[in-house]
């Protein structure tokens, strides 16, 4: 190998920003993450600035390395000599958190390459969150950061912590300081990230790593998660988002990461507007949120919808092992909140374990002859704390016992902290099951264990703790399942490119509907036997040669719903009866002035199905191409039991997505009928998925009605509907 090419080769790990350092792996955000020092430019000696209190965070948690204060008028700050440019700084600087009016940080930003600081924390507003002006400096300050090599989080944003005893940095302005614990928490709001540092301790949580991403110019959510990939103290990554910038760079992290690591996300903006003002069914039952659903869901991610439930699933992934099945045991004191308990556990599909008679005979053993042996264990009011300990202990020794809850009520002078503490001794010896505290008590005894290292999580209601338990076995289930693979078929693109190229041709965005089933059919999707006529003696001959009965519907570049105008027939069952509906047609687009654009009718095999499904595909501006499929006919926008998958789609992705709709029992062979061909339903989705994948223009797609015939099970595609983009 030649000198150059050498060199090359061993560069290449520094160019992208990794190279060795005492045996671990330097990541370009580790100077901000875990600088050796630290400059910060606009501190101030005025009290309650953000310039002062940052200032005095970093000092109060004891930040391992050197602290340089930089303010134009130079002077002491918090003790420190101050010099009035970060040019005067003797010595090298890892990181510099900017506190400058926003005017000043792009030459501050100069100053700091000349300095040759790499990573940047710009806590200044005033940038695309006020307006074009705004927005104008945001993108220059990318550029600089850009072409300087350096990272850059913000700007807008709250700061970054990391609470690993060799770094104590609170790079932060939050009031409280921050607690050790497992967690690597994004935010993209600054007040909300500096609220939860504000009540960590009353969480009876904490983070390991603390990024506010702010306007998320360079650094964003999923620059953090790749970076907590491999930080041996973050054991759970925690999102608060309000959008995704590069859903399918997310897609491709989370659904690695969460293999290792489980991420829990809240997603803001749930109620945002829809992608368009779409004309399909499929579109007018997508939006947004839809789309962010599915990627979180494709991606292994925990999508939780509110505060309280995304620390509390924290506060469970902390003390809790991901368990070995669903099976769940409770026991008890009291019998309501066992049976509410028992409601939430069937609610999320879990199981009621079902005790061993060894267990049972065990149980019978201590437990007086009022309790219930069975599951949920109910040790009734008089329960003293040595039953607590002795029932904890054997259910968790029987093998049909994956997870376990135990509730305590306040009776007869039993103290909830020594109950408290005995579940956690047991705990301690017993560490590879999940066990969960429910005590319905007073307040005092929540704020009692926020004093203490807990190793089992603690709730108020049954139901929170079954919401716990229910996002452990979402991640087992996540680990258990299959990766999956993006199948690729073999179809007639050039059929399909000539078929677009027509309707742009014309203008047209709307494909009719023969040549909507035409793409379908050169993408190996099964389609009704049929014929194109463009006249009554047309029609009859093409039924003929397919048989008796037939259905008509029209093909019009200038009507896409037929229903509405009377446009589709059924169960024709003889010449007379197609010619009369024929003409009936004519007459009633002839009287609402429809007639021009008929191009002509198509005649169909009649499909006998008892069973019409709908699948379909709708194009979010941020996140693409999505995969429709649930109920159909003409109750789809009613019923709306439809789910949505992102393209391209695997084929565990298509597995999973015809399985999360009521509709899937239909399949199944309800009440008798024929079951369908499943197989070929996920491939239909499938096929679909390559369709928008090979052609991005395709907007809006429709297959609805899919009938699965009663005959044979099979799904065939008898209306389609596309639409591209001009």
């Amino acid at each position: 190998m030649c000198q150059w090419m050498q060199f090359l080769v061993q560069a290449i790990p520094l160019f992208a920003g990794v190279f060795n350092e005492e045996n671990r792996t330097m990541h370009s955000l580790d100077k901000i993450m875990r600088p050796k020092s630290v400059a910060v430019i606009g501190a101030s000696t005025k009290a309650h600035t953000i310039g002062s209190d940052i200032m005095k965070r970093l000092q109060e948690y004891h930040f391992a390395g050197k602290i340089y204060p930089v303010n134009p008028k130079g002077g002491v700050i918090e003790g420190l000599p101050a010099v009035k440019t970060v040019l005067e700084i003797e010595g090298p600087v890892d990181m510099a958190i900017i506190v400058v009016n926003a005017k000043f940080v792009l030459s501050t930003i100069d100053q700091c390459h000349e300095k040759g600081i790499t990573g940047i924390v710009v806590i200044s507003a005033g940038f695309k969150e006020s307006g074009a002006e705004g927005a104008a400096l945001e993108k220059a300050l990318l550029e600089k950061v850009r072409s300087y090599g350096m990272r850059c989080v913000g700007p807008n944003c709250l700061g970054v912590v990391n609470t690993h005893p060799d770094i104590s940095m609170d790079g932060c302005f939050a009031e409280s300081l921050p607690v050790r614990g497992d967690i690597g928490f994004v935010s993209q709001s600054g007040a909300l990230g500096g609220g939860i540092l504000n009540i960590l301790k009353d969480l009876n949580i904490g983070f390991a790593q603390f990024i506010s991403i702010g306007n998320q110019a360079d650094v964003n959510a999923e620059d953090a998660i790749e970076y907590w990939e491999d930080q041996d103290d973050v054991h759970q990554i925690l999102l608060y988002m309000e959008s995704i910038q590069n859903p399918a760079n997310f897609r491709k992290l989370a659904t690695r990461i969460t293999r290792r690591k489980p991420i829990i996300a809240l997603k803001a903006g749930r109620s945002a507007a829809g992608a368009s003002a779409a004309s399909s069914h499929t579109g007018s039952l997508a939006g947004s949120d839809k789309a962010a659903e599915a990627l979180l869901r494709q991606s292994g991610v925990i999508r939780e919808y509110s505060l309280k439930s995304l620390f509390s699933t924290a506060k469970v992934f902390r003390n809790c092992p991901i368990p070995k099945g669903d099976r769940v045991c409770i026991i008890t004191n009291s019998g309501g909140p066992g049976i509410m308990a028992t409601d939430a556990i069937c609610d999320y599909g879990m199981q009621m374990a079902q005790l061993s008679d060894e267990t049972k005979a065990k149980l019978r053993s201590f437990l007086p002859a009022a309790a219930s042996v069975k599951n949920p264990v109910d040790m009734i009011a008089s329960a003293p704390l040595e039953h607590y300990q002795q029932t904890l202990t054997t259910v968790l020794a029987d093998p049909g016992v994956d997870m376990v809850i135990s509730i305590y009520l306040p009776f007869l002078g039993l103290r909830d902290i020594d109950v408290a503490k005995a579940l956690m001794e047991i705990k301690a010896q017993h560490p590879e099951k999940p066990i969960v505290g429910v005590f319905m008590t007073k307040n005092e005894f929540f704020s009692t264990i926020s004093d203490m290292d807990v190793n089992i999580p603690f709730f108020q209601f049954a139901e929170e703790a079954v919401d716990g338990l229910a996002r452990l076995n979402m991640q087992r289930k996540w680990l258990a399942r299959p990766e999956g693979k993006t199948p690729v078929f073999d179809v007639a693109r050039d059929k399909v490119d000539a078929l677009f190229a027509a309707a742009r041709s014309e203008g047209r965005a709307e494909l009719t509907t023969r040549e909507s089933l035409d793409v379908l059919d050169a993408y190996g999707v099964r389609v009704c036997k049929a014929g194109f006529a463009r006249t009554e003696d047309e029609a009859v001959a093409i039924a003929e040669s397919i048989g008796w009965p037939v259905v008509m519907k029209m093909t019009s570049k200038t009507t896409s719903h037929k229903t509405d105008v009377g446009g589709v027939r059924v169960n024709l069952g003889s010449a007379e009866e197609l010619r009369a509906n024929y003409q009936d047609l004519v007459a009633k687009l002839k009287e609402k002035g429809l007639l021009e654009g008929l191009e002509g009718v198509i005649i169909q095999e009649m499909v006998k199905s008892s069973r019409e499904l709908v699948c379909g595909v709708a194009c979010d501006p941020q996140y693409g191409p999505m995969v429709m499929f649930g109920l159909g006919g003409v109750f789809v926008e009613v019923m709306k039991d439809v789910s949505f998958s992102l393209a391209p789609l695997t084929d565990q992705d298509a597995h999973d997505l015809i399985r999360s709709v009521k509709a899937f029992k239909l399949l199944e062979g309800a009440r008798g009928t024929k079951p369908a061909d499943i197989a070929k339903v996920e491939e239909i989705v499938l096929r679909l998925s390559q369709l928008v994948t090979d052609y991005p223009e395709v907007i809006e797609l429709d297959i609805n009605p899919l009938m699965i015939s009663d005959k044979t099970g099979e799904a065939i595609a008898v209306d389609g509907r596309i639409k591209i983009k001009l």
